[in-house]
């Protein structure tokens, strides 16, 4: 008989740390995404941030540039400069063209060169970042 309530009394303490574990878990993931999806939401706009200034800087949205050089995403160096060169050539104003469209072929190239070399960097920061604290744990 004393067994019987021994055994009850053991289940029910097991169901109540299971019950309590199994919260605490959830607790956790619950946490855990939160933390992640605030994480992209300071990225993003910190990413929303760099694109408006460098839009401001340049006088040129990213979007427009990509339709001026006509590139499609993601943008290639090489394909990028292939279109700038045919278009700023055909538009010399000694064979006839346009200094504007010169100018917005420029422009547009900066543009699209400074996004290149921000997304180049970025990965080279993270690595930077990722061996600062690799070494700071050393």
């Amino acid at each position: 008989m004393v067994w019987k309530h021994a055994v009850k009394v053991a289940l029910a303490a097991g169901e109540a740390l299971a019950k309590g574990f199994s919260r605490a878990v959830r607790e956790e993931l619950r946490a855990s995404q939160q933390a992640a999806s605030s994480h992209t939401a300071r990225q993003s706009t910190s990413e929303a941030s760099e694109n408006l200034a460098a839009n401001a800087r340049l006088g040129i949205s990213l979007d427009e540039s990509i339709q001026i050089l006509n590139v499609k995403q993601p943008l290639d160096n090489k394909d990028v400069q292939e279109k700038y060169d045919h278009l700023f050539a055909i538009n010399d104003k000694t064979k006839g063209g346009s200094f504007y469209l010169q100018s917005k072929i420029y422009r547009a190239k900066e543009r699209i060169d400074e996004e290149l070399r921000r997304k180049t960097e970025a990965p080279s920061q993270k690595e930077n970042e990722s061996t600062d604290k690799s070494s700071t744990k050393e």
